[in-house]
C-alpha cells in the first residue's frame, strides 16, 4: 500500500489535469527527471542483461485460467533447475523491481516471476473486470496451470516452488493438489495460522518493544491491547512496529526506486502495482482470514522448507516454526534467516540463495 501511495504522489498533477478535460503542463524539472531515469533504465538493461548463449530471459503474456497474465523468465543456463516465485500481497508483484536482487539467482536457477490474476500487468490487461474471479482456489489453478505450462516449455519434469507471504497460501494448495509437479516447496513469510497471526504478533512485538527499551512502541502497544480490534487503528499500530522493527519501511521504499528504473517498467507499472494490491485486498484478505493448519494442509507428498526470517512480526516466526512441526512429508526443515524479518527473501536474498543452493537445488530432477 505504501507503494501505491507514493505513486500516486508522484501522478498527482496529471490525474488532476485528466479530470478538468485540460492538457497538464510538464514541468521541465520533470523532463530532466524523466531523461534520467530513462538513462539509468537503459544501463540496468545492459548491465543485466542475458548475454549466455544457454540463458534465457523471456517476457510475455500467456493465456492461463481464461485471462492473459504476466511471465517472465530469466536465467543463464536453461539446464539450471526452474524456480518459480510466487508474490505476496496480495497483489504486490515483484517483476519490475526486484530484477537487482534476483540477478544472482539466476545463475543458479531459471527464475520465473508472474503477476498473478488480478495484480500488476496481468490487472493492466484484463481490467478490473476480473474481480469476480478472484478466489484463492482459481489462483492456485492459476498456478498449477503456470507450472505444466514451464514443465513443456523448459523440458523439465518438475520445478521447485518459493513462495513469499500470501503466496504461501496459493503454494500450499497448489503443491498439495498436484504434487507430481513440484521438487519442493520454500514458503517465506510463511502464512501458518491466520486465526492467532495478529495475537501473536502482538505479544512478539510487545516483548521486542521491552526488550530494545522502546518506551514509545511499549506505550503504543499497550494503548490498542491484544486484537481483535474493532478498527483499523490496532492493526495499522502492529504494521507500524512490524515494519520498524524488522527496517522493512527503508526496504518497502527502495522498491520504488528500483521500479522506476528496472528495465522495461514505467511509472505505469508502479500504479497497476498499487491498483492490484487495493483490488486484491478487498478481494482475498476476507477469504483467507480464518484461515488455519488444517486449511493449509498438514500432509504433503513434497519436501517442505521454510525460510523463515528469524524476527518476523508479520507473519511470525513462532507460528510457523509451530506449524511446521505439525506437517506430514517426505521431508521437511525449519531454515531460520538470522536478523531477517518478513521480506528475508529481499532483504537478506544473499543468505537466502545460499540456503536455496545447499538445501533445496540438489533435490530438482534433472530432464
Amino acid at each position: 500500500m505504501l507503494r501505491s501511495a507514493l505513486a500516486c504522489g508522484l501522478v498527482l498533477i496529471c490525474m488532476e489535469g485528466a479530470a478538468l478535460g485540460q492538457p497538464t503542463p510538464v514541468d521541465p524539472e520533470y523532463r530532466k527527471f524523466d531523461a534520467l531515469v530513462s538513462f539509468l533504465r537503459a544501463r540496468n538493461a545492459e548491465q543485466y542483461a542475458i548475454r549466455s548463449p544457454k540463458g534465457i530471459d523471456e517476457h510475455s503474456y500467456l493465456a492461463i485460467g481464461g485471462v492473459e497474465q504476466w511471465v517472465t523468465i530469466r536465467g543463464q543456463d536453461r539446464a539450471n533447475p526452474v524456480l518459480l516465485f510466487l508474490h505476496g500481497g496480495p497483489g504486490d508483484v515483484t517483476s519490475c523491481w526486484a530484477f537487482e536482487l534476483f540477478a544472482p539467482w539466476e545463475e543458479h536457477f531459471t527464475v520465473v516471476q508472474w503477476d498473478e490474476r488480478g495484480a500488476g500487468r496481468t490487472l493492466r490487461k484484463s481490467g478490473p473486470a476480473v474481480a469476480s474471479s478472484l478466489t484463492v482456489n482459481r489462483m492456485a489453478q492459476d498456478g498449477i496451470e503456470l507450472a505444466e505450462y514451464l514443465r513443456k516449455h523448459l523440458g523439465k519434469e518438475k520445478i521447485i516452488l518459493v513462495a513469499h507471504s500470501f503466496g504461501s497460501i496459493l503454494g500450499l494448495q497448489m503443491v498439495r493438489t498436484r504434487p507430481g509437479l513440484f521438487d519442493a516447496y520454500v514458503g517465506t513469510g510463511e502464512v501458518a495460522d491466520e486465526t492467532r497471526n495478529y495475537a501473536a504478533a502482538f505479544e512478539a512485538l510487545l516483548k521486542k518493544a521491552r526488550a530494545l527499551g522502546n518506551q514509545r512502541a511499549v506505550d503504543e502497544l499497550t494503548r490498542i491491547g491484544p486484537p481483535p480490534y474493532s478498527t483499523g487503528e490496532g492493526y495499522g499500530v502492529q504494521r507500524k512496529w512490524a515494519n520498524a522493527f524488522e527496517g522493512a519501511g527503508r526496504f518497502i521504499d527502495s522498491t520504488l526506486g528500483l521500479a522506476l528504473v528496472a528495465p522495461g517498467c514505467s511509472v505505469e507499472d508502479v500504479n497497476d502495482s498499487g491498483a492490484g494490491q487495493v483490488l486484491s485486498a478487498e478481494r482475498l484478505v476476507p477469504q483467507t482470514s480464518s484461515s488455519g493448519p488444517k486449511d493449509l494442509g498438514l500432509r504433503f507428498s513434497v519436501p517442505i522448507f521454510f525460510f523463515q526470517g528469524a524476527e518476523d512480526f508479520t507473519t511470525p516466526t513462532a507460528l510457523a516454526r509451530e506449524y511446521l512441526e505439525v506437517i506430514q512429508a517426505p521431508r521437511k526443515e525449519f531454515v531460520p534467516i538470522p536478523g531477517a524479518g518478513h521480506f528475508a527473501v529481499f532483504m537478506h536474498s544473499d543468505e537466502f540463495l545460499a540456503e536455496l543452493v545447499r538445501r533445496v537445488r540438489p533435490l530438482a530432477v534433472s530432464p
